[in-house]
């Protein structure tokens, strides 16, 4: 049952990374446009290029969660590597529930005030030719650390399923 579990997390976090790899993708368009308009016609515009970093903070922000789920997070390796599977589970998991979720909650409902703001103001870009509905921008940041704490449940059951394995596969090693 876990293991179905953690392959649709799984399955999610892949249909996530290809969304991010289109975003990135259409980041890169809209730099070389930018980049192109700028230098070569001498004409620019401030939607272009807060649409640059609307994409970066988008693909950011939930990267953070394909990351997690496929292993590409920040740790200290050259203690992590020298320890046995079970243990390296055992410190995701303690690392996960004590620090990860609870840091992710502490700025999903920290930012939700600054959203709601935002959108009772209406709140658009300070720069003439910006963009407006500053708000979404900003909801991306409790939309993606609530799906970083989605993403910490499959990451947690995908834990105790190594913790299971390595359990088992120590059991099969001591018959021999």
């Amino acid at each position: 049952m876990l293991v179905k579990i953690e392959r649709a997390f799984m399955r999610l976090n892949r249909f996530t990374g290809k969304i991010l790899a289109v975003l990135l993708l259409l980041m890169v368009i809209n730099v070389f446009y930018d980049v192109v308009m700028r230098y070569f016609l001498h004409n620019s515009s401030v939607a272009m290029q807060e649409m640059e970093w609307h994409l970066f903070s988008v693909m950011f922000l939930f990267g953070i969660s394909v990351a997690l789920l496929d292993e590409g997070h920040v740790r200290v390796d050259f203690l992590y590597d020298r320890f046995s599977i079970r243990r390296k589970a055992l410190i995701n998991i303690v690392g996960t529930v004590l620090f990860l979720v609870p840091l992710a909650l502490l700025v999903l409902f920290g930012s939700l005030d600054y959203v709601v703001d935002s959108y009772q103001i209406q709140e658009i870009s300070e720069d003439p030719g910006g963009l407006p509905y500053r708000w979404l921008i900003k909801a991306m940041i409790p939309l993606s650390f609530g799906y970083l704490i989605f993403c910490s449940l499959g990451y947690t059951v995908k834990q105790i399923n190594l913790l299971r394995t390595a359990g088992t596969d120590r059991r099969a090693e001591g018959k021999r």
